[in-house]
């Protein structure tokens, strides 16, 4: 098997936890199993949607915070592949372990995600890591592009499982949907840690560089602060990633429980609802790969980004499943390919041989907007009680994001690396 194959077969592994357990299943799960007057916590009461999305910010404040630490680790003693394994055991042996949340264990179950998502998103700086290893330029475009296409299939046919599992439970043997589910994150973290075999075996770090700088106190961040700031495109670029990706991530960890706490939606509307989301999203980001070919990366992105800016609008006035469904449909056909496409820019602008620790700010740009958005929407939420308006509040995330890329040189920044680089590629 060729190390391409296996990198993009582990996006096809991992994706069964976001669509299972970030996105449709976990959160409908938990809200039912929560208190319906809210979650006791802190001598107060939170509703069972702020409580969620305070928990999702938790886990991405804990990996942005050991992320750049971990990222130089991988790239001065050439172990991305070792830690890419011991994150992926840590994330799928929690989920797995969610079997044991029953009715009432909503304490355990938020823990348990806790220490999945922390898994998910720390594997996910190494394996993002790789892919300056494999290709470079159009052909980075294109792997990343096929990456993600992989994993909204592997992704789809896990949730698919999951799906008949819990609606044909009868049929399985299984007495009730809630002890069916339980199963559901069983088979998910099998799932996962099966399918990432491949990538441990085929996958190989490059050369040890004892040489560089570590990374241990707040002096050393600092330095390496100020090294980014030698590269202006790619410090531009991250900051419009964490804007723009902070309306991307809180859509995809709200919609589901938005959907049945807001909207009244039943669990087997919503999950059909991400079945033909994930789906339809495999031949979208393929499609978008073209278009970044014809029309470049940037502007293609930049499109699907005022697409998403009008889906927040939507999203916070539809009453029905038939609106919920038209939202799925017009996510679907950019999520996928503005993810894709955005893991390439970035892995243009940073220095190959440095690729770990650079990947690692991108995690933080990553997981800070997995902070913000949550958390901006659970005090929304908790402050003035509207769904709706911490929905329409991401819209804002959109708009900044888009004026920031506007303003990234690509083609710079690629040849700042190149000079930074001493002309090594």
């Amino acid at each position: 098997m060729k190390p391409a194959t296996a990198w993009c077969l582990y996006d096809w592994a991992n994706s069964a936890f976001a669509t299972v357990i970030l996105s449709a299943v976990l959160p409908v799960y938990f809200a039912a199993i929560a208190p319906l007057g809210g979650v006791p916590f802190l001598k107060r009461t939170i509703p069972a949607t702020a409580f969620w999305s305070y928990t999702v910010a938790a886990s991405m404040l804990l990996v942005a915070l050991i992320a750049p630490a971990l990222g130089n680790l991988a790239d001065r003693h050439a172990v991305k592949k070792p830690l890419l394994i011991i994150f992926t055991t840590v994330g799928a042996l929690a989920t797995a372990l969610l079997f044991f949340a029953g009715n009432g264990a909503y304490f355990l179950a938020a823990g348990l995600f806790l220490a999945g998502n922390i898994g998910f998103s720390a594997g996910n700086v190494f394996y993002n890591a790789f892919l300056t290893d494999l290709a470079n330029g159009v052909e980075a475009d294109k792997l990343s592009s096929k990456a993600y296409a992989w994993g909204y299939i592997g992704g789809g046919i896990a949730l698919a499982l999951v799906f008949l599992l819990i609606e044909g439970h009868a049929w399985f043997g299984i007495t009730d949907k809630g002890l069916a589910t339980r199963f559901g994150f069983l088979f998910t973290g099998v799932w996962w840690l099966l399918f990432a075999l491949p990538a441990f075996r085929w996958l190989q770090d490059g050369p040890l560089r004892p040489d560089a700088a570590r990374l241990h106190t707040p002096a050393d961040y600092l330095r390496l602060a100020r090294e980014l700031a030698g590269y202006p495109d790619l410090l531009r670029f991250l900051l419009a990633f964490l804007l723009y990706n902070d309306g991307i991530q809180t859509i995809i960890a709200i919609a589901a429980i938005f959907a049945s706490a807001e909207l009244g939606l039943s669990t087997g509307t919503i999950l059909g609802c991400y079945l033909m989301i994930q789906f339809l999203a495999m031949p979208a980001t393929m499609l978008t790969a073209r278009l970044a070919a014809r029309w470049g990366s940037k502007r293609t992105v930049l499109a699907a980004l005022a697409v998403f800016a009008v889906i927040t609008v939507f999203a916070a006035t539809m009453h029905s499943a038939l609106e919920f469904w038209i939202l799925g449909a017009a996510v679907a056909l950019v999520l996928g390919g503005s993810q894709a496409l955005s893991r390439s820019l970035y892995a243009g602008l940073v220095p190959p041989q440095r690729s770990a620790e650079f990947f690692s700010f991108f995690a933080i740009s990553s997981k800070f907007a997995s902070i913000l958005g949550p958390l901006l929407f659970a005090l929304l939420i908790d402050l003035t009680g509207s769904n709706r308006l911490a929905i329409l509040s991401l819209t804002l995330f959109f708009v900044i994001g888009i004026v920031l890329l506007a303003g990234v040189d690509i083609e710079r920044g690629r040849s700042r690396v190149l000079e930074n680089s001493g002309g090594q590629g």
